[in-house]
């Protein structure tokens, strides 16, 4: 057929009979014309002469028909087997798959979820691909790690601060499957003591923590693959975790060949404690946060509207009974310069997350890389004290001197030597417009960001996707768009737990709807959603009942008014726990 095609005029996309022969657009379409120019006597002679005549304007018209099948095929967006087999050739490597995740930042932080933070590079993934706003973590960052990793709740999958043999990872699932793996970041997955190395689940590259905080300058426990690599950072005065796990990643991308596909997991220690940045990322938001958090909250909750993340009528969940209105604060500057720390660090790795989009640009990956980027938890409200201690908090900087520990108003966090968080009153305005924090499950402290950005796979960017979600979505979803049939047992001695997840691969197209029923349970905090109805207990209080249709902000407790749904939702949670705590025993 592609020696039969004509060469297409400028105009043919937009009308297909311009490309058509000069000589077949003169053609008469009506049969009679022709055939009452000339009457023959011989009937014999005259139906001779007749079928001729018709056999020739067949012939015309199937010449038409078939210039129009050459031209209007990809005007009207069917693919001819030639533009199939391009695609095809372009799409036979499985996506490079990137899964990105933050540390306690909150559900209003990054300006494409209503934030004023700058992260530009986070903003355009959402804006270019899908932004998941009814998404779920766990509440707090090694059982939200174990859920993301296997699609498992983290009450079978982690055992011992650990992962369960059963309960594959996503690199031990591809990686046999000709993926190469690789992780740069916070793997807090290493048991108690540190034992399991993400080298021993799958990752054939690491280099990051093995423990859940560490300081930004002189991190604990910091490993390339199983050596410890300490003194990488105390011999570089410039060292800052968050550049060199960006510098990380990138070199893991350039690592990997061009026929191989890549899954690559990159995770932050931002935006955890300790308050840690650089003077030049802090700069920017000096006086930033001068107007407080009761206002920070009201600006979040207008913006957060005008992009549609929350619904107009939206209203702010009461100030939490720690926090003192900003009036009444008597430490305004030291306030302030918290959550100026906490910016600059969220800014800072946002910029990383730019330099490995580059990359990705750069070595041709990034149109068939799927990236998803969400975070553990919600925001963390602890109040570093200045007696903690821990394996994560140095006795003294790299150049000696003593350290600082602990939310003291006489010092101001960012320096090496000082170790605080941003408290309360932030942490609150992080989780706008919802209510609690990092450790308990109401939705302050579960209700995360998800982004999906994947250029090659991805109808319609720039959606929101309303879908109730869950980090252990995360599996099902990748195996579905490389592919991999996830109950595939490569060892039949060693039963694999099922996943709890399911696939979101469906937003992709636009068509992702569906009913979930979820489960939480750690820390301070247990809870089930089941369809709009939620459950939610603080640890050793009675059950709550809120219907989220209607109460996003947990604010009207329904129990007394429907006993009945509250005896529904918790015999499905103690049916789960117990499930899973049976799937955690098996050996």
């Amino acid at each position: 057929m592609s020696q039969l095609a004509f060469q297409l005029p400028e105009n043919s996309a937009s009308d297909p009979s311009a490309a058509l022969p000069q000589s077949l657009c003169t053609q008469h379409f009506s049969f009679v014309a022709p055939l009452n120019c000339r009457v023959f006597s011989n009937p014999y002679i005259r139906l001779r002469k007749i079928s001729i005549c018709v056999m020739n304007h067949l012939t015309n018209l199937a010449c038409i028909l078939l210039s129009l099948c050459i031209v209007t095929v990809p005007w009207l967006g069917i693919k001819s087997h030639a533009a199939e087999t391009t695609t095809e050739s372009q799409h036979s490597q499985p996506p490079n798959v990137l899964v990105i995740m933050s540390d306690d930042m909150g559900y209003s932080d990054l300006g494409c979820f209503g934030g004023e933070i700058k992260t530009p590079h986070l903003d355009q993934l959402a804006y270019d691909g899908l932004r998941f706003t009814n998404f779920y973590s766990e509440n707090m960052c090694w059982v939200s790690r174990a859920a993301m990793l296997t699609g498992v709740y983290h009450k079978t999958s982690m055992i011992n601060g650990s992962l369960h043999p059963h309960c594959p990872t996503l690199p031990e699932r591809l990686r046999p499957d000709g993926y190469r793996t690789a992780m740069s970041g916070k793997w807090h997955l290493a048991g108690k003591p540190y034992r399991t190395f993400p080298n021993d689940r799958g990752f054939d590259d690491f280099y990051g923590i093995l423990g859940g905080a560490a300081s930004f300058y002189a991190p604990a426990h910091l490993h390339r693959n199983r050596k410890n690599v300490e003194d990488e950072a105390d011999n570089a005065s410039d060292y800052y975790i968050t550049d060199a796990i960006s510098s990380e990643a990138t070199r893991m991308i350039r690592a990997t060949p061009d026929d191989k596909p890549l899954f690559l997991y990159v995770a932050y220690t931002a935006a955890h404690w300790p308050l840690h940045a650089k003077p030049a990322d802090i700069e920017p938001y000096h006086g930033k946060y001068s107007m407080g958090w009761d206002k920070l909250r009201e600006q979040r909750l207008q913006k957060m509207k005008q992009l549609g993340i929350l619904k107009p009528d939206s209203e702010l969940s009461p100030r939490h009974p720690q926090v003192s209105s900003w009036k009444n604060e008597k430490n305004q500057s030291w306030q302030q310069r918290r959550m100026e720390v906490y910016a600059a660090q969220v800014t800072a790795m946002d910029r990383g997350i730019g330099q490995i989009i580059q990359t990705l640009k750069n070595t041709g990956k990034l149109e068939n890389t799927l990236i998803l980027f969400t975070i553990d938890n919600g925001g963390c409200h602890v109040e570093y004290p200045a007696g903690r201690k821990g394996d994560y908090l140095p006795q003294k900087t790299r150049d000696g001197r003593p350290m600082r520990p602990g939310n003291l108003p006489s010092i101001m966090p960012g320096p090496e030597d000082t170790y605080q968080s941003y408290g309360y009153g932030w942490a609150n305005a992080s989780n706008t417009p919802f209510r609690m924090f990092k450790q308990f499950d109401h939705e302050g402290g579960i209700r995360t960001p998800m982004i999906a950005h994947w250029p090659a796979g991805i109808k319609s960017p720039g959606r929101l996707v309303p879908a109730v979600s869950h980090l252990v979505d995360i599996v099902p979803t990748i195996l579905e768009v490389t592919q991999k049939n996830e109950t595939r047992n490569r060892n039949p001695t060693k039963p694999i737990i099922p996943q709890d997840g399911k696939s979101l691969a469906a937003a992709f197209d636009g068509k992702l709807e569906h009913e979930r029923t979820l489960y939480f349970d750690h820390a301070r905090g247990s809870a089930l959603r089941h369809g709009s109805w939620k459950i939610v207990r603080e640890r050793k209080k009675p059950w709550e009942l809120y219907n989220l249709k209607v109460d996003p902000l947990e604010l009207v407790d329904l129990t007394e008014q429907h006993p009945d749904k509250l005896a529904e939702l918790t015999t499905i949670w103690e049916r789960e726990s117990k499930r899973l705590s049976r799937q955690a025993k098996i050996k």
